[in-house]
């Protein structure tokens, strides 16, 4: 474990697991749609699946995040489920947090959902459901990424607005306060699961706290 200033954060490691779960992650709001197909090991806690989804979504994991159980109860409070390095305001009792809360805890049954946040600022709101718990294949390498539509926004591009912009720049060519030099190769309908990469939750949350 390693220690903040308040509390204790649980490494990631890799644990034996039986069943994999099937999730779809889409991201609200945006018209076409964004969204993942994506296989975890069952072992999973909400940190690992926060790697999975910035990595499948194409997300660059630079802000804040967080998870919200639907209509979900918590010693009677709505539970939210706080990264681990998040703003000392964020670390108060009232929370749980991603790298403590396996998946199992939450995830019981086929068609459950959480809301999953990123970047509070730009404000980007994912469904994740659960689709299938379906048994682990032998061979396979999980996680995996099955498919997918649409490329995710550019990080810091300024919410669903600021998305919509980057869209008509690119379809219209209009390089307006430079947009398109920012953009690069930046291309909306640009998706294949096939090129998805998933990072070490491990690596990832070592390197998040800078040790």
């Amino acid at each position: 474990m390693n220690k903040t200033d308040t509390f204790s954060i649980t490494i990631p490691k890799k644990k034996p697991f039986k069943n994999v779960y099937q999730f779809k992650i889409t991201l609200l709001d945006a018209n076409p749609s964004v969204w993942r197909r994506i296989l975890v090991p069952g072992s999973y806690t909400f940190y690992d699946l926060h790697v999975a989804i910035q990595d499948s979504m194409g997300w660059e994991d630079y802000h804040l995040h967080g998870f919200e159980i639907e209509d979900g109860i918590y010693d009677g409070k709505l539970v939210r489920i706080e990264c681990p390095f998040a703003d000392p305001e964020f670390n108060e009792k009232d929370y749980l947090y991603t790298t403590e809360i396996p998946l199992k805890m939450f995830f019981k049954q086929e068609n459950a959902s959480v809301m999953y946040y990123y970047d509070y600022g730009d404000g980007w709101e994912h469904k994740v459901l659960l689709e299938k718990i379906i048994p682990r294949r032998a061979k396979m390498k999980y996680p995996v990424c099955l498919d997918g539509k649409m490329a995710c926004p550019p990080e810091d591009c300024g919410g669903i607005p600021g998305y919509y912009r980057c869209i008509e720049a690119i379809k219209n060519l209009k390089n307006e306060d430079g947009l398109l030099d920012w953009l690069g190769d930046w291309k909306p309908g640009r998706f294949n699961p096939k090129n998805v990469v998933f990072d070490d939750p491990k690596q990832r949350l070592m390197q998040a706290l800078d040790v």
